[in-house]
């Protein structure tokens, strides 16, 4: 093939001029050899559609049961838990209720089956430890609803119905930002209100999650404020009047210096699950007083080097930790560069070239989000990180994109 040789790949820039990477060996990843303890830390995995299947817009996602478990289990290895059906399994860009409903008892029953024969790097987690759900609405339209009690009704019977599935399944709740409640909410109290019933509801502590607009757009004004200080008080309020039911919150908003603020204002044992896929390795490693534990999307792509990570904060080379993470910022970036909400893009590419499924495709045709400039740099910074297993083999598939792409 013209494009490659054994050690060098031509790739395509954003000005359209190729230029040349020379492949890097793997990193000198190593798997626990007992459970992370120093941070709680959830993977958000993404799912693999069967690449026979009509994975266009709009098409009900039809999945590869197998890829997607064995996906989990993979994260699982490192020592690492799993948020799933969450925004990086595409809720609400591409994955449907139905199949989201039996993605969620999927892999709660994986999560438990794993906890009966845990090994080193597991023992004594539990179910919870291991899988976190998403519950939100997305049984709605949202555009179907009018702000008000009956649209307010509404979103609270979806909420419960999805609950009621994840409390079923044995899998910690993570409450998701609704798009339904952000259209009918008149106000903060009605936020409020309905969150309150939601905790009231629950039989375990949650997780609570505030997703930003870079991530999706229909959130804005949620909290009942698009001024994220007044959102942030309204945030804080409902945790506090609620604080034993909440086991922490996950804040998508990409702002170090606010999750900071927030995570000093939380009530002692709630915790901060950084979701900021920019700022998550000073946010991890924390200021000497307080840390972020992490539920990121971005740690479904560089688990190896998270959980390596991990275990050299667990053994108090704090320094060594934030190290490894740093070195895999650029691509945390890159991946979750605007528009934002297509960085599920980049975690399923980075699936592809490490051979965890077949083909290149995603569920409601989102493989199409970025381009093949931005997809040879993902490739590139990947490489470069060494969370590329297999580097002759990833070139090889790097190679037949760009080859479909029109590339020679």
């Amino acid at each position: 093939m013209s494009l490659a040789t054994s050690t060098t790949l031509m790739l395509p820039g954003p000005e359209g001029i190729r230029y040349p990477h020379t492949l890097n060996q793997p990193g000198a990843w190593t798997k626990p050899e007992r459970p992370i303890s120093s941070r709680n830390v959830y993977a958000a995995a993404h799912v693999i559609p069967l690449m026979s299947a009509e994975n266009t817009p709009g098409a009900p996602a039809d999945l590869d049961w197998t890829a997607t478990l064995g996906y989990r289990h993979e994260l699982w290895s490192w020592g690492l838990g799993v948020a799933d059906a969450m925004d990086t399994a595409q809720r609400g860009m591409g994955l449907d209720w139905a199949s989201t409903k039996a993605l969620i008892a999927k892999s709660s029953a994986e999560a438990a089956s794993v906890v009966r024969n845990a090994p080193a790097a597991l023992q004594g987690k539990t179910v919870r430890d291991l899988i976190s759900c998403g519950v939100g609405t997305d049984q709605l339209d949202p555009a179907t609803l009018e702000p008000g009690e009956a649209g307010l009704a509404a979103v609270k019977a979806a909420y419960l119905e999805q609950l009621e599935v994840v409390e079923a399944a044995g899998a910690k709740t993570i409450i998701m930002c609704s798009r339904a409640l952000a259209r009918v909410a008149r106000n903060a109290g009605d936020y409020l209100t309905l969150y309150s019933h939601l905790l009231e509801q629950s039989t375990e502590p949650v997780i609570l999650h505030w997703l930003g607009t870079m991530f999706d757009p229909a959130l804005e004004g949620y909290w009942g404020s698009s001024d994220v200080s007044v959102a942030t008080g309204t945030f804080l309020e409902l945790i506090r009047t609620h604080a034993h039911k909440v086991d922490g919150v996950k804040v998508s908003l990409l702002d170090a210096g606010h999750e900071k603020q927030l995570r000093a204002a939380l009530p002692t044992g709630v915790r901060l699950y950084t979701g900021d896929d920019f700022n998550y390795p000073e946010l991890i490693r924390g200021d000497g007083q307080r840390h972020s534990d992490a539920l990121l999307g971005i740690f479904a792509a560089i688990y190896p080097a998270a959980s390596t990570a991990l275990q050299a904060i667990d053994a108090g080379d704090t320094a060594r930790g934030y190290e490894i993470l740093a070195s895999t910022q650029e691509l945390g970036r890159h991946i979750f560069s605007a528009p934002t909400f297509y960085y599920k893009t980049g975690i399923a590419f980075l699936a592809w070239l490490n051979g965890h499924q077949s083909g290149f495709q995603m569920a409601g045709g989102l493989h199409s989000g970025r381009s093949l400039p931005h997809l040879a740099k993902t490739f590139a910074l990947a490489d470069t990180a060494g969370l590329l297993h297999d580097p002759d083999e990833a070139a090889r598939r790097m190679g037949t994109l760009l080859l479909a792409g029109g590339i020679k």
